[in-house]
Protein backbone atom coordinates (compact mmCIF):
# COMPACT_ATOMS: atom_id res chain seq x y z
CA UNK A 1 0.00 0.00 0.00
CA UNK A 2 1.49 3.11 -1.39
CA UNK A 3 -0.51 6.19 -1.59
CA UNK A 4 1.58 7.19 -5.17
CA UNK A 5 -0.51 4.44 -6.50
CA UNK A 6 -3.26 5.74 -7.37
CA UNK A 7 -1.35 8.36 -9.91
CA UNK A 8 0.55 5.44 -11.70
CA UNK A 9 -3.03 3.69 -12.55
CA UNK A 10 -4.61 6.89 -13.63
CA UNK A 11 -1.64 7.23 -16.15
CA UNK A 12 -2.85 3.99 -17.78
CA UNK A 13 -6.36 4.81 -17.01
CA UNK A 14 -7.31 8.46 -17.89
CA UNK A 15 -3.69 10.61 -18.49
CA UNK A 16 -6.07 13.49 -20.46
CA UNK A 17 -8.58 13.89 -17.77
CA UNK A 18 -8.34 16.87 -15.46
CA UNK A 19 -6.67 16.03 -12.01
CA UNK A 20 -6.75 19.20 -9.89
CA UNK A 21 -8.02 22.67 -10.42
CA UNK A 22 -6.71 25.83 -8.42
CA UNK A 23 -8.81 29.43 -10.08
CA UNK A 24 -8.34 29.40 -13.88
CA UNK A 25 -5.48 26.69 -13.68
CA UNK A 26 -6.70 23.20 -14.19
CA UNK A 27 -3.46 20.27 -14.52
CA UNK A 28 -4.33 17.15 -16.10
CA UNK A 29 -2.97 13.61 -14.71
CA UNK A 30 -0.41 13.62 -17.37
CA UNK A 31 0.77 17.03 -16.19
CA UNK A 32 0.38 16.35 -12.70
CA UNK A 33 2.52 12.86 -13.04
CA UNK A 34 5.10 14.99 -15.01
CA UNK A 35 5.61 17.82 -12.30
CA UNK A 36 5.37 15.27 -8.98
CA UNK A 37 8.24 13.46 -9.95
CA UNK A 38 10.24 16.54 -10.76
CA UNK A 39 9.13 17.84 -7.58
CA UNK A 40 10.80 14.80 -6.07
CA UNK A 41 13.72 15.19 -8.14
CA UNK A 42 14.61 18.83 -7.08
CA UNK A 43 14.05 17.96 -3.45
CA UNK A 44 16.62 14.62 -4.02
CA UNK A 45 18.76 17.27 -5.51
CA UNK A 46 18.01 19.85 -2.18
CA UNK A 47 19.16 17.03 -0.40
CA UNK A 48 16.21 15.49 0.92
CA UNK A 49 16.80 11.60 1.39
CA UNK A 50 14.91 8.52 2.91
CA UNK A 51 13.19 9.31 5.91
CA UNK A 52 13.58 13.25 5.85
CA UNK A 53 10.95 15.27 6.78
CA UNK A 54 9.52 18.04 4.28
CA UNK A 55 6.95 21.24 5.06
CA UNK A 56 4.08 22.88 3.43
CA UNK A 57 2.81 26.29 5.24
CA UNK A 58 0.54 27.86 2.78
CA UNK A 59 -3.09 27.73 1.72
CA UNK A 60 -5.16 25.13 -0.38
CA UNK A 61 -4.08 24.80 -4.03
CA UNK A 62 -3.03 22.26 -6.04
CA UNK A 63 0.37 22.68 -5.26
CA UNK A 64 -0.81 20.84 -1.55
CA UNK A 65 -1.44 18.02 -4.08
CA UNK A 66 1.62 18.38 -5.32
CA UNK A 67 3.64 18.56 -1.94
CA UNK A 68 2.07 15.40 -0.52
CA UNK A 69 2.65 12.91 -3.91
CA UNK A 70 6.32 14.40 -4.59
CA UNK A 71 7.60 13.88 -1.38
CA UNK A 72 6.37 10.49 -0.56
CA UNK A 73 7.67 9.81 -4.31
CA UNK A 74 10.61 11.04 -3.56
CA UNK A 75 11.11 8.73 -0.10
CA UNK A 76 10.72 11.43 2.40
CA UNK A 77 8.19 12.09 5.26
CA UNK A 78 5.08 15.23 4.72
CA UNK A 79 4.94 17.54 7.27
CA UNK A 80 2.03 19.85 6.41
CA UNK A 81 2.13 22.95 9.11
CA UNK A 82 -1.32 24.66 10.56
CA UNK A 83 -1.45 28.02 8.95
CA UNK A 84 -3.27 29.70 12.01
CA UNK A 85 -0.18 28.99 14.71
CA UNK A 86 2.00 31.32 16.39
CA UNK A 87 5.39 31.65 15.17
CA UNK A 88 6.71 29.93 18.01
CA UNK A 89 4.57 26.73 17.36
CA UNK A 90 5.73 26.60 13.77
CA UNK A 91 9.03 26.87 14.86
CA UNK A 92 8.53 24.05 17.50
CA UNK A 93 7.02 21.88 14.91
CA UNK A 94 10.16 22.01 12.39
CA UNK A 95 12.38 22.09 15.47
CA UNK A 96 10.76 18.62 16.67
CA UNK A 97 11.01 17.07 13.18
CA UNK A 98 14.14 18.38 12.38
CA UNK A 99 12.57 19.62 9.08
CA UNK A 100 14.94 21.36 6.81
CA UNK A 101 13.18 22.16 3.45
CA UNK A 102 9.88 24.10 3.34
CA UNK A 103 7.39 25.19 0.84
CA UNK A 104 5.11 28.03 1.76
CA UNK A 105 3.42 30.96 0.58
CA UNK A 106 2.38 34.59 1.52
CA UNK A 107 0.70 33.04 4.74
CA UNK A 108 4.23 32.43 6.38
CA UNK A 109 5.38 35.93 5.53
CA UNK A 110 4.62 37.82 8.76
CA UNK A 111 5.97 34.76 10.36
CA UNK A 112 9.55 34.72 8.43
CA UNK A 113 11.89 36.63 10.41
CA UNK A 114 10.82 34.91 13.89
CA UNK A 115 10.52 31.49 12.32
CA UNK A 116 14.16 31.71 11.15
CA UNK A 117 15.19 33.58 14.24
CA UNK A 118 13.69 30.28 16.65
CA UNK A 119 15.03 28.01 14.40
CA UNK A 120 17.72 29.14 12.00
CA UNK A 121 18.00 25.14 10.18
CA UNK A 122 15.71 25.71 7.43
CA UNK A 123 18.38 24.81 4.48
CA UNK A 124 15.54 25.69 1.50
CA UNK A 125 12.59 27.71 1.07
CA UNK A 126 10.30 26.75 -1.69
CA UNK A 127 8.58 29.83 -2.52
CA UNK A 128 4.58 28.75 -3.93
CA UNK A 129 3.06 32.13 -3.75
CA UNK A 130 2.07 35.01 -6.32
CA UNK A 131 3.86 37.79 -4.59
CA UNK A 132 7.86 37.94 -4.66
CA UNK A 133 9.66 35.81 -2.99
CA UNK A 134 11.30 36.43 0.58
CA UNK A 135 14.81 36.70 0.34
CA UNK A 136 16.71 33.42 0.59
CA UNK A 137 13.09 31.32 -1.22
CA UNK A 138 13.46 29.72 -4.65
CA UNK A 139 10.62 29.77 -6.65
CA UNK A 140 8.61 26.61 -7.04
CA UNK A 141 8.49 26.80 -10.65
CA UNK A 142 12.10 27.16 -11.18
CA UNK A 143 12.55 24.32 -8.58
CA UNK A 144 10.37 22.46 -11.21
CA UNK A 145 11.55 23.78 -14.20
CA UNK A 146 15.36 22.65 -13.26
CA UNK A 147 14.50 19.26 -12.29
CA UNK A 148 14.84 15.97 -14.06
CA UNK A 149 12.18 13.23 -13.32
CA UNK A 150 12.92 10.70 -11.13
CA UNK A 151 11.60 7.39 -10.75
CA UNK A 152 8.80 6.67 -7.69
CA UNK A 153 10.42 5.43 -4.26
CA UNK A 154 6.95 3.51 -4.05
CA UNK A 155 7.20 4.50 -0.49
CA UNK A 156 4.79 2.32 1.42
CA UNK A 157 3.79 -0.27 3.90
CA UNK A 158 4.34 0.56 7.54
CA UNK A 159 6.46 3.20 6.69
CA UNK A 160 6.30 6.37 7.69
CA UNK A 161 4.09 8.96 5.55
CA UNK A 162 3.87 12.03 7.69
CA UNK A 163 3.86 14.17 10.69
CA UNK A 164 0.30 15.69 11.38
CA UNK A 165 0.60 17.74 14.36
CA UNK A 166 -2.00 18.46 16.76
CA UNK A 167 -3.86 21.57 17.00
CA UNK A 168 -1.69 22.73 19.46
CA UNK A 169 -4.71 24.21 21.92
CA UNK A 170 -3.08 23.13 25.11
CA UNK A 171 0.80 22.94 25.50
CA UNK A 172 2.75 22.61 22.32
CA UNK A 173 1.66 20.13 19.43
CA UNK A 174 2.07 16.67 19.28
CA UNK A 175 3.38 14.86 16.08
CA UNK A 176 0.98 12.18 15.30
CA UNK A 177 2.88 9.51 12.92
CA UNK A 178 0.93 7.59 10.71
CA UNK A 179 2.24 5.24 8.29
CA UNK A 180 1.21 4.87 4.79
CA UNK A 181 -0.96 1.34 5.80
CA UNK A 182 -2.78 3.70 8.41
CA UNK A 183 -3.78 6.33 6.04
CA UNK A 184 -4.53 3.75 2.92
CA UNK A 185 -6.44 1.74 5.38
CA UNK A 186 -8.66 4.56 6.68
CA UNK A 187 -9.34 5.64 2.74
CA UNK A 188 -10.70 2.79 1.94
CA UNK A 189 -12.75 1.80 5.03
CA UNK A 190 -14.59 5.01 4.58
CA UNK A 191 -14.93 5.08 1.13
CA UNK A 192 -16.78 1.99 1.64
CA UNK A 193 -18.82 4.22 4.42
CA UNK A 194 -19.47 6.58 1.90
CA UNK A 195 -17.32 9.68 3.46
CA UNK A 196 -16.42 10.34 0.20
CA UNK A 197 -17.64 8.68 -2.72
CA UNK A 198 -15.86 7.33 -5.85
CA UNK A 199 -15.38 10.01 -9.06
CA UNK A 200 -16.18 12.89 -7.02
CA UNK A 201 -15.13 16.66 -7.83
CA UNK A 202 -14.35 17.66 -4.50
CA UNK A 203 -13.88 21.18 -3.05
CA UNK A 204 -11.24 21.15 -0.18
CA UNK A 205 -12.54 24.07 1.43
CA UNK A 206 -11.54 22.34 5.28
CA UNK A 207 -8.01 23.08 5.90
CA UNK A 208 -5.78 20.69 3.34
CA UNK A 209 -2.97 20.76 6.16
CA UNK A 210 -6.08 19.05 8.70
CA UNK A 211 -5.85 15.61 8.81
CA UNK A 212 -9.70 15.86 8.08
CA UNK A 213 -9.24 16.96 4.40
CA UNK A 214 -6.34 14.84 4.36
CA UNK A 215 -9.16 11.90 4.45
CA UNK A 216 -11.07 13.28 2.13
CA UNK A 217 -8.05 14.15 -0.34
CA UNK A 218 -6.72 10.46 0.02
CA UNK A 219 -10.11 9.12 -0.52
CA UNK A 220 -10.81 11.19 -4.20
CA UNK A 221 -7.01 10.37 -5.12
CA UNK A 222 -7.46 6.57 -4.64
CA UNK A 223 -10.71 6.64 -6.51
CA UNK A 224 -9.79 9.43 -9.59
CA UNK A 225 -11.54 12.10 -8.64
CA UNK A 226 -10.94 15.49 -9.32
CA UNK A 227 -9.43 17.80 -6.46
CA UNK A 228 -10.75 21.43 -6.30
CA UNK A 229 -9.35 23.93 -3.82
CA UNK A 230 -10.60 27.07 -2.40
CA UNK A 231 -7.74 29.13 -0.86
CA UNK A 232 -9.63 29.97 2.36
CA UNK A 233 -13.12 29.30 3.61
CA UNK A 234 -15.26 32.19 2.57
CA UNK A 235 -18.91 31.36 1.83
CA UNK A 236 -18.84 33.52 -1.35
CA UNK A 237 -15.84 31.62 -2.71
CA UNK A 238 -17.34 28.30 -1.48
CA UNK A 239 -20.55 29.14 -3.23
CA UNK A 240 -18.80 30.25 -6.64
CA UNK A 241 -16.63 26.67 -6.80
CA UNK A 242 -19.43 25.00 -6.31
CA UNK A 243 -21.53 26.45 -9.04
CA UNK A 244 -18.22 27.05 -11.46
CA UNK A 245 -16.76 23.57 -11.19
CA UNK A 246 -19.81 21.38 -10.65
CA UNK A 247 -18.39 20.49 -7.59
CA UNK A 248 -20.55 17.46 -5.81
CA UNK A 249 -18.47 16.32 -2.33
CA UNK A 250 -17.33 18.70 0.18
CA UNK A 251 -15.52 18.71 3.83
CA UNK A 252 -17.16 20.90 5.87
CA UNK A 253 -16.51 21.52 10.05
CA UNK A 254 -19.45 22.36 11.96
CA UNK A 255 -18.44 26.07 11.96
CA UNK A 256 -18.38 26.14 8.27
CA UNK A 257 -21.60 24.63 7.87
CA UNK A 258 -23.22 27.05 9.65
CA UNK A 259 -21.59 29.74 7.92
CA UNK A 260 -22.68 28.88 4.97
CA UNK A 261 -26.31 28.40 6.38
CA UNK A 262 -26.60 31.83 7.93
CA UNK A 263 -25.02 34.01 4.89
CA UNK A 264 -27.21 35.94 2.76
CA UNK A 265 -25.95 34.52 -0.10
CA UNK A 266 -27.08 30.98 0.84
CA UNK A 267 -30.71 31.34 -0.66
CA UNK A 268 -29.83 32.54 -4.22
CA UNK A 269 -26.17 30.30 -4.49
CA UNK A 270 -26.44 27.46 -7.34
CA UNK A 271 -25.58 24.22 -5.55
CA UNK A 272 -27.25 22.21 -7.52
CA UNK A 273 -24.17 20.10 -8.87
CA UNK A 274 -23.76 18.86 -4.86
CA UNK A 275 -24.15 15.84 -4.20
CA UNK A 276 -23.01 15.18 -0.44
CA UNK A 277 -21.66 17.44 2.07
CA UNK A 278 -19.48 15.35 4.98
CA UNK A 279 -19.35 17.57 8.42
CA UNK A 280 -17.19 16.46 11.38
CA UNK A 281 -14.28 17.45 13.24
CA UNK A 282 -15.97 18.87 16.06
CA UNK A 283 -19.57 18.66 17.86
CA UNK A 284 -22.23 19.94 15.58
CA UNK A 285 -26.14 20.98 17.25
CA UNK A 286 -28.95 19.35 15.93
CA UNK A 287 -30.32 22.38 15.30
CA UNK A 288 -27.55 23.57 12.97
CA UNK A 289 -27.80 19.86 11.03
CA UNK A 290 -31.78 19.75 10.18
CA UNK A 291 -31.23 23.65 9.03
CA UNK A 292 -28.82 22.74 6.70
CA UNK A 293 -30.58 19.57 5.52
CA UNK A 294 -33.82 21.96 5.36
CA UNK A 295 -31.60 24.27 3.16
CA UNK A 296 -30.57 21.89 0.60
CA UNK A 297 -32.93 18.78 0.88
CA UNK A 298 -30.91 17.03 -2.51
CA UNK A 299 -27.65 16.67 -0.97
CA UNK A 300 -26.81 13.57 1.66
CA UNK A 301 -24.67 14.58 4.42
CA UNK A 302 -22.24 11.90 6.45
CA UNK A 303 -21.03 12.45 9.32
CA UNK A 304 -17.52 11.08 10.43
CA UNK A 305 -16.26 10.82 13.69
CA UNK A 306 -12.27 10.07 14.95
CA UNK A 307 -9.06 12.10 15.30
CA UNK A 308 -5.56 12.54 14.05
CA UNK A 309 -4.45 9.56 15.88
CA UNK A 310 -7.00 7.56 14.04
CA UNK A 311 -6.14 8.10 10.48
CA UNK A 312 -8.40 9.84 11.05
CA UNK A 313 -12.12 8.46 10.80
CA UNK A 314 -13.42 5.85 12.77
CA UNK A 315 -17.20 6.19 13.08
CA UNK A 316 -19.44 7.03 10.52
CA UNK A 317 -23.36 8.16 10.35
CA UNK A 318 -24.24 7.30 6.67
CA UNK A 319 -26.73 9.12 4.27
CA UNK A 320 -29.28 6.52 5.07
CA UNK A 321 -29.44 7.46 8.75
CA UNK A 322 -30.08 11.16 8.42
CA UNK A 323 -33.81 10.94 6.78
CA UNK A 324 -36.55 8.77 7.14
CA UNK A 325 -37.37 5.92 8.60
CA UNK A 326 -34.29 6.29 10.21
CA UNK A 327 -34.76 7.66 14.08
CA UNK A 328 -34.72 11.02 14.61
CA UNK A 329 -32.86 10.82 17.41
CA UNK A 330 -29.76 9.07 15.61
CA UNK A 331 -29.37 12.32 14.36
CA UNK A 332 -27.54 13.23 17.38
CA UNK A 333 -25.16 10.10 17.41
CA UNK A 334 -21.54 9.74 15.30
CA UNK A 335 -22.69 6.53 13.42
CA UNK A 336 -21.26 3.00 13.58
CA UNK A 337 -17.91 1.47 13.72
CA UNK A 338 -16.26 2.27 10.52
CA UNK A 339 -15.82 -1.39 8.02
CA UNK A 340 -11.82 -0.56 9.48
CA UNK A 341 -12.62 -0.28 13.04
CA UNK A 342 -13.78 -1.45 16.22
CA UNK A 343 -14.72 0.50 19.14
CA UNK A 344 -15.22 -0.04 22.50
CA UNK A 345 -16.70 1.94 25.77
CA UNK A 346 -14.54 0.96 28.84
CA UNK A 347 -14.11 2.78 32.13
CA UNK A 348 -11.69 5.05 32.68
CA UNK A 349 -10.73 4.21 35.79
CA UNK A 350 -10.43 0.28 35.14
CA UNK A 351 -10.02 0.15 31.43
CA UNK A 352 -13.31 -2.69 31.43
CA UNK A 353 -15.92 -2.77 28.84
CA UNK A 354 -19.04 -0.84 29.60
CA UNK A 355 -22.60 -2.20 28.58
CA UNK A 356 -25.05 -0.85 25.87
CA UNK A 357 -26.32 3.49 27.00
CA UNK A 358 -23.13 3.36 29.85
CA UNK A 359 -21.24 6.69 29.53
CA UNK A 360 -17.17 5.84 29.45
CA UNK A 361 -14.17 6.63 27.46
CA UNK A 362 -14.20 5.70 23.78
CA UNK A 363 -11.68 3.84 22.45
CA UNK A 364 -10.90 2.10 19.02
CA UNK A 365 -8.51 -0.47 17.35
CA UNK A 366 -8.07 -1.26 13.68
CA UNK A 367 -5.18 -0.76 11.03
CA UNK A 368 -5.58 2.80 11.21
CA UNK A 369 -4.12 3.48 14.57
CA UNK A 370 -1.31 5.48 14.48
CA UNK A 371 1.83 4.38 15.05
CA UNK A 372 2.81 6.66 17.77
CA UNK A 373 3.48 10.43 18.88
CA UNK A 374 7.13 11.69 17.57
CA UNK A 375 9.30 11.65 20.03
CA UNK A 376 7.20 10.66 22.91
CA UNK A 377 6.87 7.17 23.93
CA UNK A 378 5.45 7.73 26.89
CA UNK A 379 2.75 9.57 25.95
CA UNK A 380 2.17 6.95 23.14
CA UNK A 381 2.26 3.98 25.66
CA UNK A 382 -0.56 6.30 27.57
CA UNK A 383 -2.61 6.52 24.49
CA UNK A 384 -2.12 3.12 23.04
CA UNK A 385 -2.74 0.12 25.34
CA UNK A 386 -3.19 -3.18 24.14
CA UNK A 387 -3.91 -2.12 20.51
CA UNK A 388 -6.76 0.13 21.59
CA UNK A 389 -6.63 4.12 21.16
CA UNK A 390 -7.81 5.87 24.18
CA UNK A 391 -9.55 8.72 22.57
CA UNK A 392 -10.48 10.98 25.39
CA UNK A 393 -13.67 11.52 24.25
CA UNK A 394 -16.78 10.05 26.83
CA UNK A 395 -19.44 8.44 24.79
CA UNK A 396 -21.68 5.19 24.92
CA UNK A 397 -22.83 2.80 22.24
CA UNK A 398 -26.49 2.19 22.03
CA UNK A 399 -28.49 -0.99 21.83
CA UNK A 400 -27.92 -1.07 18.03
CA UNK A 401 -24.20 -0.05 18.10
CA UNK A 402 -24.44 3.67 17.62
CA UNK A 403 -21.65 5.68 19.15
CA UNK A 404 -22.93 8.87 21.09
CA UNK A 405 -19.96 11.51 21.90
CA UNK A 406 -21.53 13.54 25.18
CA UNK A 407 -17.99 15.02 26.07
CA UNK A 408 -14.19 15.34 25.74
CA UNK A 409 -13.11 14.09 29.06
CA UNK A 410 -10.95 16.84 30.34
CA UNK A 411 -14.34 19.33 29.17
CA UNK A 412 -16.62 17.34 31.47
CA UNK A 413 -18.23 19.53 33.88
CA UNK A 414 -18.86 17.72 37.44
CA UNK A 415 -21.28 20.08 39.41
CA UNK A 416 -22.59 19.52 42.92
CA UNK A 417 -21.33 15.80 42.32
CA UNK A 418 -22.99 15.21 39.11
CA UNK A 419 -21.72 14.95 35.82
CA UNK A 420 -22.61 17.18 33.11
CA UNK A 421 -21.57 16.96 29.66
CA UNK A 422 -20.99 20.46 28.13
CA UNK A 423 -22.13 18.94 24.72
CA UNK A 424 -26.05 18.12 25.64
CA UNK A 425 -26.16 21.11 26.91
CA UNK A 426 -24.89 22.96 24.13
CA UNK A 427 -27.38 21.32 22.31
CA UNK A 428 -30.21 22.49 24.45
CA UNK A 429 -29.03 26.14 24.12
CA UNK A 430 -28.26 25.86 20.36
CA UNK A 431 -32.59 25.13 19.54
CA UNK A 432 -32.83 28.51 20.89
CA UNK A 433 -33.95 30.83 17.81
CA UNK A 434 -31.44 33.58 18.63
CA UNK A 435 -28.64 31.18 19.43
CA UNK A 436 -25.91 31.55 16.82
CA UNK A 437 -23.14 29.38 18.78
CA UNK A 438 -22.67 28.49 22.23
CA UNK A 439 -19.72 26.87 24.55
CA UNK A 440 -20.01 25.80 27.82
CA UNK A 441 -17.56 25.49 30.71
CA UNK A 442 -16.77 24.60 33.91
CA UNK A 443 -16.09 27.49 36.20
CA UNK A 444 -14.57 26.96 39.74
CA UNK A 445 -17.54 27.32 42.82
CA UNK A 446 -17.43 27.51 46.39
CA UNK A 447 -20.64 25.90 46.57
CA UNK A 448 -20.97 23.53 43.67
CA UNK A 449 -17.15 22.47 43.25
CA UNK A 450 -17.82 23.71 39.48
CA UNK A 451 -20.63 25.59 38.47
CA UNK A 452 -22.23 25.17 34.74
CA UNK A 453 -21.14 28.21 32.29
CA UNK A 454 -22.47 29.43 29.02
CA UNK A 455 -20.73 31.51 26.33
CA UNK A 456 -23.09 32.86 23.87
CA UNK A 457 -22.79 33.81 20.63
CA UNK A 458 -26.38 35.75 19.20
CA UNK A 459 -27.89 35.86 15.63
CA UNK A 460 -27.46 39.22 13.98
CA UNK A 461 -30.59 41.30 15.15
CA UNK A 462 -31.49 38.82 17.84
CA UNK A 463 -31.79 39.08 21.65
CA UNK A 464 -33.25 36.88 24.17
CA UNK A 465 -32.06 37.18 28.36
CA UNK A 466 -30.19 34.78 30.19
CA UNK A 467 -33.32 34.15 32.18
CA UNK A 468 -35.05 33.15 28.78
CA UNK A 469 -32.29 30.77 27.49
CA UNK A 470 -32.29 29.15 31.13
CA UNK A 471 -35.93 28.60 30.77
CA UNK A 472 -35.24 27.42 27.26
CA UNK A 473 -32.63 24.79 28.24
CA UNK A 474 -35.07 23.18 31.31
CA UNK A 475 -37.10 22.01 27.98
CA UNK A 476 -34.33 19.71 27.65
CA UNK A 477 -31.85 19.10 30.58
CA UNK A 478 -32.20 18.40 33.85
CA UNK A 479 -32.33 21.67 36.34
CA UNK A 480 -28.82 21.10 37.48
CA UNK A 481 -27.31 20.90 34.07
CA UNK A 482 -28.62 24.46 33.32
CA UNK A 483 -26.02 27.32 33.31
CA UNK A 484 -26.02 28.79 36.36
CA UNK A 485 -24.20 31.62 34.96
CA UNK A 486 -23.69 33.15 31.12
CA UNK A 487 -21.89 35.45 29.15
CA UNK A 488 -22.79 36.81 25.87
CA UNK A 489 -19.73 37.65 23.03
CA UNK A 490 -19.45 38.33 19.71
CA UNK A 491 -17.12 35.50 19.06
CA UNK A 492 -15.89 32.24 20.52
CA UNK A 493 -12.27 31.31 20.11
CA UNK A 494 -12.12 28.41 17.13
CA UNK A 495 -8.91 26.48 15.81
CA UNK A 496 -8.42 26.33 12.08
CA UNK A 497 -10.44 23.33 12.21
CA UNK A 498 -13.26 25.11 13.58
CA UNK A 499 -13.03 23.48 17.27
CA UNK A 500 -13.97 25.51 20.03
CA UNK A 501 -10.24 26.57 22.29
CA UNK A 502 -12.02 25.90 25.69
CA UNK A 503 -8.80 26.64 27.37
CA UNK A 504 -8.64 30.02 26.21
CA UNK A 505 -12.58 30.07 27.46
CA UNK A 506 -11.50 28.96 31.34
CA UNK A 507 -8.71 30.60 31.61
CA UNK A 508 -10.60 33.94 30.05
CA UNK A 509 -13.65 33.63 32.84
CA UNK A 510 -12.10 31.65 35.98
Amino acid sequence: MYLTQSLHRDMQTRPDDIATITGDRRRTVRELHDRVSRLAGALQNLGISKDDRVAYLGRNSDYFHEFYLGTFWADAVVNPVNTRWSAKEIAYSLDDSSTRVIMADETIRPHLDEIRALYPHVQTLIWTGSGPAPAGAILYEDVLDGATPVADARRGGESLAGLFYTGGTTGFPKGVMLSHANLFVGALGSCIGRFVTPGAIFLHAAPMFHLADFGAWAITTLTGGVHVSAPSFEPEQVFEAIRRHSVTHTLLVPAMLQMLVDSPLRPHADVRSLRQISYGGSTITQAVLERAQDAWPHVAFVQAYGQTELSPVTALLGPQDHVAPAPKARLRSAGVAAPHSEIRIVDPATGATLPANEVGEIVSRGGHVMLGYWNKPEETAKAIRHGWLHSGDLGYLDEDGYLFVVDRLKDMVISGGENVFSAEVENALARHQAVAACAVIGLRDDKWGERVHAVVVLKAGETVTESELRDHARQFVAGYKVPRSMEFVDALPLTSTGKVQKNILRERYQ
